[in-house]
C-alpha cells in the first residue's frame, strides 16, 4: 500500500484490511473482488492484484510459510528489487541495500548524485552507491534509519540539515545544493482523453460493468464505458439489446492519472426493459455498489446519482 501513496492516507485502509484479512490464509482465500473493494481509492490497483496472487504462491509453493531467500521473495508479483530487499533485510536480517524513493533522495544529496533519479543511468549510479554504504551489521536498523531519514529529516521541501546526523559530509549540505538535489523528474505536458459513461437506471439499481484485468482500473467494477462522441441510445442497443426511455448529459467529471487526464461526460439513461446481466456484468443498489470495489471517479458519480 505503501507504494506510490503516503503514509497518511494508507492508514485506514491498511487497519480495514487487518482487520478483514488479519492471516495471509484468509487473503490467499479470498475473491478478488473484495480485495479489490477494500483498496478501492488507493488508485494503483494492480498492486492489491498481485498482493492477492502472492499471497496465494505463499500458500500454495511455500506451504503458507513466506519465504525468506531474497530469489524467492524476488519471484513473487508486484515484488521489485527494492521491496525485496527491504523484506529480507527487515523481516530476515540479510545485508541488501534498499532504495526507495526516500533513500534515492537522502543517496542523491549525499552523494551529489545530478540528474533525475528515476533514468536508468542516475538509478544505477544510486545502486551502486547503495550497496557501497551497506555496514557489516545491524543491517535492521540502517536499513530503518535510512527510510526514516529521508521521510522525516532529509524531506523534499525545507530538509532539516541541522538535525541530520550526516550532514557533516552532505555533498547537497556543504555545497548549498538541497533545494537543487536530487534533480526534479522533467516536465512534460499530460495527455487528455474523453470517454464517456453511461449511468443506466431501473428501478433504484445501477448497471456495472467489470473492467478487463488489464489496463486502468483493472478488474474492478465500472459504469459502461463508450468514445465520447458515441450515441449512447445506439450502443445500448448494439451491446444490451435495449432501447432507451430517457436520455440526458448528467455529469462531468476530471480526473488525473501518471500518464495522462481523463474527462468523463457521464450520460443518464432508462432503459426501456432491464438488460439482463451477462457475465462481468451486475446490478447493484447504490448502497451495494458503494460497497463493492469501484475506482475512486466512479465512486463520486455514483454518490451524485441521488441527483440524477
Amino acid at each position: 500500500m505503501l507504494q506510490q501513496t503516503q503514509v497518511a492516507t494508507v492508514i485506514p485502509y491498511f487497519e480495514r484490511f487487518l482487520a478483514r484479512f488479519p492471516s495471509l490464509p484468509l487473503l490467499a482465500e479470498a475473491h478478488e473482488d473484495e480485495v479489490l473493494a477494500l483498496w478501492s481509492g488507493l488508485g494503483y490497483y494492480s498492486r492489491a492484484r498481485n498482493l492477492h496472487a502472492a499471497a496465494r504462491i505463499v500458500a500454495e509453493k511455500h506451504g503458507g510459510q513466506f519465504p525468506a531467500a531474497l530469489d524467492d521473495i524476488s519471484r513473487l508479483p508486484g515484488v521489485g528489487r527494492s521491496t525485496a530487499a527491504a523484506v529480507a533485510a527487515l523481516a530476515f536480517g540479510q545485508r541488501c541495500a534498499i532504495l526507495d524513493g526516500n533513500v534515492k533522495r537522502v543517496l542523491a544529496r549525499h552523494g551529489g548524485i545530478s540528474g533525475w533519479t528515476g533514468d536508468k543511468k542516475i538509478e544505477a549510479a544510486l545502486w551502486q552507491l547503495a550497496e557501497a554504504r551497506l555496514p557489516a551489521a545491524s543491517i535492521e536498523a540502517y536499513t530503518q534509519g535510512m527510510m526514516d531519514l529521508g521521510a522525516s529529516i532529509c524531506s523534499r521541501n525545507q530538509p532539516a540539515c541541522h538535525r541530520c546526523p550526516v550532514s557533516a559530509d552532505c555533498i547537497a549540505h556543504t555545497r548549498h545544493r538541497t533545494a537543487e538535489l536530487p534533480t526534479p523528474r522533467p516536465k512534460k505536458v499530460l495527455p487528455e482523453k474523453q470517454i464517456q459513461m453511461l449511468l443506466l437506471i431501473d428501478r433504484g439499481e445501477i448497471f456495472l460493468e467489470k473492467r478487463p484485468a488489464r489496463g486502468i482500473w483493472g478488474g474492478l467494477w465500472s459504469l459502461p464505458e463508450l468514445d465520447f462522441n458515441a450515441d449512447p441510445v445506439a450502443h445500448c442497443l448494439l451491446h444490451f439489446g435495449v432501447g432507451t426511455l430517457e436520455q440526458q448529459p448528467w455529469a462531468q467529471l476530471a480526473h488525473s492519472f501518471t500518464h495522462f487526464k481523463l474527462e468523463i461526460q457521464a450520460t443518464r439513461l432508462h432503459p426501456a426493459t432491464r438488460p439482463p446481466a451477462q457475465p462481468g456484468q451486475i446490478w447493484l443498489s447504490k448502497a451495494s455498489a458503494l460497497d463493492a470495489a469501484l475506482p475512486a471517479p466512479i465512486r463520486k458519480l455514483v454518490l451524485m446519482t441521488e441527483h440524477a
